[in-house]
């Protein structure tokens, strides 16, 4: 893909201290969570902390209960689930074997935050079948 066709994702301020935070708050366990938002315009409206029912600091799994809250809610406002969160405790924020193995739907969003550094870095991919796509998040 080339730079002409850089995928993006628009992210509130808002939901990227949700994300931050929730990293934070869930470490050393991966943290978990939903986007909710507008998939035509890859426009995230809020970030959804979800409970890692892994509890694990290498792997994540979002509650099935929490999900489906989640897409209820997100439905009756006109927005769907556009993808999930989650943190990497001591690496990159780059998908991992098992997140590609995972991913769920290759119309998501996947964003990783990264807490190698100890500062929160998310960063967000496409992942379809085992292709790894970055995409710039935009800030609003």
């Amino acid at each position: 893909m080339s730079e002409s066709h850089q995928q993006t994702i628009s992210v509130p301020a808002e939901a990227r201290e949700a994300m931050a935070a929730h990293s934070i708050a869930c470490y050393p366990e991966e943290m978990c969570g939903l986007l909710v938002g507008n998939p035509a315009n890859s426009e995230v409206v809020r970030f959804v902390p979800c409970t890692n029912i892994a509890h694990s600091a290498m792997v994540y799994t979002i509650d099935p209960k929490e999900h489906l809250r989640a897409e209820l809610a997100a439905e009756a406002e006109g927005l769907e689930i556009i993808g999930c969160a989650h943190s990497h405790t001591h690496t990159e924020a780059y998908p991992s074997s098992t997140d590609i193995a995972q991913a769920p739907d290759p119309g998501w969003h996947y964003i990783i935050v990264s807490l190698k550094t100890g500062e929160p870095a998310p960063r967000s991919f496409r992942i379809l079948g085992e292709d790894v796509l970055e995409e710039s998040i935009i800030a609003r």
